[in-house]
């Protein structure tokens, strides 16, 4: 009864903050679908995770019932996620966008752990990187509070497939074109009536390596398959404090960087023209996702 309580006030308060938006940026309205956007992602992956592996699947893959409870608790967390910011936006007097088709390319309880694992990385990212654009403080506090949760999702599945939880002291925020390029892929076909949102996907980038596991002054293959990049580019790894650059070597497939100092856990990288800005101007493809260890 409390949740729901607080549910209708906090709905209540949401649609008394009438929308807002920066002259030089997205409205709150806009921002929020943005977030629901990423929120049906994510509330679709577990549901057809869930569908596809039973209690069975995950002891079978080494995962005790503990786990897999908890992940229906995540499952259900993101569902009201959705239905929390599909309300909201609906009573706010703003269309919210519906779920669209996706492909996962999940076959197997590990796969499916290790990409709930990115997902929940990237939606903390994709939170962290829209606050300071979000006017309203009652739309701050209510994405702050999901970012939180998924923090909290992001840290139990790190741990449970033996990485570390909190790897470093900060969180890398990634701008909307950023997020939407690591969440394009997984997108088959969206509802022709959904609002268009400010978003485009730059071309994908891959990263591997030869080392069994990434750390500092490892060396990272940024691949990219299907393209060719001309001139010039360097490497731009994300963190809080502003993007490090590194020299960005030309190869067969794509490009080869070094991990600099001051990265661990999911971390993300672009390829851009220029050595002092890793904004909409200058990247030219990414991100890709790299674990690095601590």
């Amino acid at each position: 009864m409390k949740s729901a309580i607080y549910s209708v006030a906090a709905l209540a308060g949401l649609a008394s903050a009438a929308p807002t938006k920066r002259a030089d940026g997205p409205g709150d309205a806009v921002i929020l679908n943005y977030a629901l956007t990423l929120e049906h992602l994510e509330n679709n992956f577990y549901k057809q995770g869930l569908a596809n592996f039973t209690e069975a699947d995950f002891a079978a893959a080494g995962y005790s019932s503990d786990v897999y409870n908890r992940i229906k608790t995540i499952s259900s967390d993101e569902a009201t996620h959705v239905s929390f910011l599909t309300t909201a936006l609906t009573a706010a007097g703003a269309s919210p966008v519906k779920e669209c088709t996706y492909a996962f390319g999940v076959t197997s309880v590990q796969s499916f752990l290790a990409t709930a694992s990115i997902l929940e990385g990237v939606g903390v990212s994709a939170y962290l990187g829209a606050a300071a654009d979000i006017m309203s403080k009652t739309y701050l506090t209510a994405a702050g509070s999901i970012l939180t949760v998924e923090a909290r999702h992001s840290a139990f599945i790190r741990g449970t497939i033996k990485e570390s939880p909190f790897p470093q002291p900060f969180d890398a925020p990634l701008d909307y074109n950023e997020v939407y390029t690591l969440a394009a892929p997984f997108i088959t076909a969206c509802p022709k009536d959904n609002a268009a949102l400010p978003v485009k996907a730059f071309p994908a980038l891959a990263a591997s390596s030869s080392d069994k596991s990434i750390k500092e002054g490892s060396t990272v293959l940024l691949s990219t398959s299907g393209y060719k990049i001309e001139g010039k580019v360097y490497a731009a790894f994300v963190a809080v404090t502003g993007p490090t650059f590194v020299e960005a070597k030309a190869v067969d497939g794509g490009f080869e960087v070094v991990v600099p100092k001051g990265f661990a856990g999911q971390s993300y990288v672009v390829l851009t023209s220029c050595n002092t800005a890793a904004t909409d101007d200058t990247i030219v493809a990414g991100p890709a996702i790299v674990e690095i260890a601590n």
